[in-house]
């Protein structure tokens, strides 16, 4: 008789009756987690064979044990090599603010715009955003293979600690701080040095993004492959938002969800929230993979 292919494990051997109940709820464990993203150093292969191995020692814990920490940033050495396709970050909004000359003012042709640090102004003001520290690394897949897309170029924006865009709100028209294009590297990652962004009136807290096919086409405002927005997660907001100087932010946050949201609201943002890590005192770290 054909053994259930369920039953069979990695190596191809046959997993015994009593690791089974065991299997499949960690098979169901990495389904959900590989939809969501959140896998980090932990491989799905070894988590498997954890369990299911007929060497395994049958005392001994079948599962690693998880931290309660969020998945850290993507590794600079990780592989650009295919993992398999990956589901596609939904096309979002680049909202009334994006500064590609879509509407209006363009700052994608100001030298000075290919930057890692986005932080201050460049050109004729060096004002610096002043907020809580947060790193934010894109890591650019091709959703058909897994595959990264090195070289790509990267476009990230988003508002002040007072909710305010930089180029178009009143006050900071005169500012182009909190924007900046990156080239993805050999793991199709791009690092930006932020702040966390307010949450203002209407929205659940985010960041935009705009990916081209490279540097060239996104400094040229040449065609854009993907324009979406990474979600910050509500128990990260409200820890950022308890310190001096976010505190209109903890009112507008109360008044929106991710589920209210008209941008994330339609899947909760599945695909789109940040896994964080850090803390308030050394700054965080918003990292997410998305495919294209």
């Amino acid at each position: 008789m054909t053994t259930d292919p369920r039953w069979i494990d990695e190596h191809g051997h046959e997993i015994d009756e009593d690791h089974r109940g065991l299997v499949y709820d960690i098979r169901t464990l990495v389904d959900r987690r590989r939809a969501l993203g959140l896998f980090g150093g932990v491989g799905v292969t070894a988590l498997l064979a954890a369990c299911s191995s007929p060497e395994s020692d049958p005392t001994a814990s079948a599962v690693p044990t998880a931290t309660p920490t969020a998945t850290p940033s993507p590794s600079p050495s990780a592989s650009a090599a295919a993992s398999g396709p990956l589901d596609e970050v939904p096309d979002e909004t680049g909202g009334p603010y994006p500064g590609d000359g879509s509407n209006g003012v363009n700052v994608l042709d100001d030298s000075g715009i290919v930057r890692s640090d986005i932080r201050s102004s460049f050109g004729s003001s060096s004002t610096v955003a002043a907020g809580v520290p947060l790193t934010i690394a894109l890591t650019v897949r091709d959703a058909a293979t897994g595959s990264a897309l090195v070289g790509a170029g990267v476009y990230l924006w988003h508002c002040d600690r007072d909710g305010n865009y930089s180029l178009y709100s009143r006050g900071v028209e005169g500012e182009n701080y909190l924007r900046g294009v990156q080239e993805t590297d050999s793991a199709g990652t791009v690092r930006f040095t932020s702040i966390y962004p307010a949450c203002y009136s209407g929205r659940w807290p985010h960041i935009h993004f705009e990916v081209y096919s490279d540097v060239a086409n996104a400094v040229a405002s040449g065609p854009i492959v993907k324009t979406s927005q990474l979600a910050l997660p509500g128990e990260v907001n409200d820890l950022v938002y308890a310190t001096s100087g976010y505190e209109q932010s903890v009112r507008n946050l109360a008044q929106t969800s991710l589920a209210r949201d008209n941008v994330f609201g339609d899947d909760g943002g599945i695909h789109q929230i940040a896994s964080m890590s850090g803390s308030v005192a050394g700054g965080y770290t918003a990292a997410l993979t998305i495919g294209v």
